[in-house]
């Protein structure tokens, strides 16, 4: 038997029997909640509705916390509702907090309160300090921020951009009209703020990463990316797990959890790859939103892959399901998919270490390049992103955001100078131009583009290995730089011209590379896959992994020699892994199944002054897996 059909046979075998266990453990590795608005929270006053839709969540999914939300779009919920529905959980096992947003009524487009208005003010203090009296913990919804451009704002803007006034603003909102009254009331309340996804544009709205961490007893995630193509924000799948390892960083040992919707899907598999992702982030709690969502019939979507065994075997799920409620009435729900992909994780998460990944940089209130570190990622080079510059790592990403700092070219000298080397951009090298990049490396981001369809790969004079097409020209710009001064590693060609793709420059003790990004980031997935490879030969060269696979398959890797593959794409792949040589063994963290490595490649001997990469001693390892699926491994020696 195939060891991922072999492995999804001896999971189903058990899942179904778990997750109609009613609350008969704790998960090994996490937390569940469940985040309840306040109009359920108001249905919730006839207890008779509340005791039937958690024997119906119940008996598929295990939750130990619930947030239950005492006002949005200016509904509230009134304290004996409040009491009533606590005790209603505390007496199932469950632990509560309180849950508020923030959100006026917005026709459809989400509309802040008016934190310049008197009476919005009075009302966003006044049901805190209720909620407050509730709740030993609070978590605000993700609309803790501003729109509103009325009269009393702009007068209150004067001259300050509307970026800096609203950070301000905002700021000030948290002390006094949250924090400080709530612990007034409940001096032992821990306030918590949950951020969305969109974290590249938070400043503008006054979200602000740098001081509310610290205002704030904690904060939680967003890691609801959904479909990326349908959506309006087009996230990658990979933000999932990336913007859960950047808040780490932001608040360590502070970000209390993954948030996770079933909004904006084409198919279910999207929704277990999210709550998954998110967990191998290493959230410590991951939050479902919402009650009701779990209680709706499953619209698995258009699958081609669906009478495939993926990590998502909706088919056996389904049969185990209409087994085991077969005469009651039951229908399968959303909670049976977050159960099965919960369960799932919890056999394995606990086993990773400490995620790792190339180290980059993105300060607070940046932007630039948005989001280009998770097209990267779900490209298949993990990620590590600070909000200061990581000064320790031996390679450093420095992508366009990384402009927002006043003394990043002096940070670049001062790593180079180390002996360490530093990849930049070309977005990067078009906002330092003139701004003292110059004084490292004299490239140029010029106003010309190219359209690449074939790429070749070099390390000094002369042509390097033989050129590879992509199935469609990509649109890049073109890179000036002085001949015999920096080298191009990979070429992007249009038949009569070439540009380059990954360009290298020699400073003080340390190597620059400027790495050339499609106009459209969603082009990094056209690229070639041996394109894609000479990029992580030079990117990953101190990782302990490296993926040769296809774009859309995504590695994580963490301090202990464990990793995950994952593929986002609708049909089965093979990759290569490779790892330092001496190592013989992937164990499967599910199956228990053993990979073997493979022989080394022996590549025909090349004239030195052509060849592009060393020869290859590292292990390797065959990597199959089905559409929308992953593996967990170890390496052993």
């Amino acid at each position: 038997m195939h060891p991922v059909i072999h492995r999804a046979a001896a999971f189903f075998a058990v899942v179904w029997a778990l997750s109609s266990v009613c609350c008969a453990a704790n998960y090994q590795s996490f937390k569940v909640a469940v985040y309840i608005p306040v109009q359920l929270v108001n249905r919730f006053s006839d207890l008779t509705v509340l005791e039937g839709e958690w024997a119906t969540i119940n008996r598929q999914l295990k939750i130990d916390k619930v947030y239950i939300e005492s006002t949005r779009g200016r509904v509230n919920a009134e304290d004996e509702v409040l009491e009533k529905v606590k005790a209603f959980f505390l007496q199932h096992g469950v632990a509560v907090a309180g849950g508020m947003t923030f959100e006026a009524t917005g026709g459809g487009q989400f509309q802040s309160y008016c934190y310049t208005d008197p009476k919005d003010r009075d009302f966003v203090r006044a049901i805190t300090e209720k909620t407050a009296r509730h709740f030993d913990e609070i978590i605000l919804d993700d609309f803790f921020f501003v729109t509103t451009k009325f009269p009393s704002d702009v007068a209150a803007k004067g001259n300050r951009s509307w970026s800096e006034f609203r950070l301000e603003l905002m700021d000030e909102v948290a002390t006094n009209l949250l924090v400080k009254p709530a612990k007034a009331i409940n001096p032992k309340l821990k306030f918590v703020v949950k951020y969305p996804n969109w974290y590249e544009h938070f400043q503008g709205l006054g979200f602000d990463l740098a001081k509310e961490p610290q205002i704030f007893d904690g904060i939680y995630t967003g890691t609801e990316t959904r479909d990326p193509t349908i959506t309006d924000q087009h996230l990658q799948p990979y933000e999932s797990y990336e913007i859960m390892r950047y808040f780490e960083n932001i608040k360590p040992g502070g970000n209390g959890g993954g948030w996770v919707d079933t909004f904006g899907l084409r198919y279910i598999d999207r929704y277990t790859e999210q709550l998954r992702d998110t967990l191998l982030g290493k959230a410590r709690e991951i939050t479902l939103f919402n009650w009701a969502l779990l209680l709706e019939p499953v619209n698995a979507g258009a699958r081609p892959w669906e009478d495939q065994p993926t990590s998502l075997d909706y088919n056996a799920l389904r049969k185990s399901y209409s087994a085991a409620s077969a005469n009651a009435g039951h229908e399968i729900t959303v909670a049976s998919v977050a159960a099965q992909a919960l369960l799932q994780a919890d056999t394995f998460v606990g086993k990773l270490g400490n995620p790792v990944g190339l180290a980059s940089y993105k300060p607070h209130h940046s932007f630039g390049e948005d989001f280009l570190h998770n097209f990267l990622g779900t490209a298949g080079i993990p990620i590590e992103l600070y909000p200061e510059f990581p000064t320790s790592a031996p390679l450093v990403l420095l992508t366009e955001a990384a402009k927002m700092d006043p003394e990043i070219v002096t940070k670049i000298k001062a790593q180079l100078d180390a002996g360490k080397n530093v990849v930049i951009t070309s977005g990067l090298l078009h906002a330092l131009q003139g701004k003292g990049i110059e004084d490292i490396v004299e490239a140029e981001y010029t106003d010309h583009k190219a359209n690449v369809g074939d790429f070749a790969f070099a390390y000094g004079a002369g042509a390097g290995a033989a050129p590879v097409s992509a199935k469609a020209p990509i649109l890049i710009p073109q890179i000036r730089f002085y001949t015999n001064d920096a080298w191009p590693l990979i070429r992007g060609e249009t038949g009569n011209n070439g540009f380059p793709l990954l360009l290298m420059d020699r400073y003080t003790h340390g190597i620059v590379y400027i790495l050339t990004i499609p106009e459209d980031f969603g082009d990094l997935y056209r690229l070639p896959q041996p394109v894609l490879t000479a990029m992580k030969n030079i990117l990953l060269k101190d990782q302990f992994a490296q993926l040769d696979g296809p774009a859309q398959v995504a590695l994580y890797t963490y301090d202990n020699q464990t990793l995950v593959v994952e593929s986002y794409l609708p049909d089965a792949t093979d990759s290569v892994l490779y790892l330092p040589e001496g190592y013989t063994k992937l164990h499967d963290l599910q199956s228990g199944q053993v990979l073997t490595a493979k022989p080394p490649v022996e590549e025909p001997a090349e004239p030195r002054r052509r060849r592009y990469r060393p020869q290859d001693h590292r292990a390797r390892f065959a990597i199959h897996l089905l559409p929308h699926s992953f593996a967990a491994y170890s390496a052993e020696h």
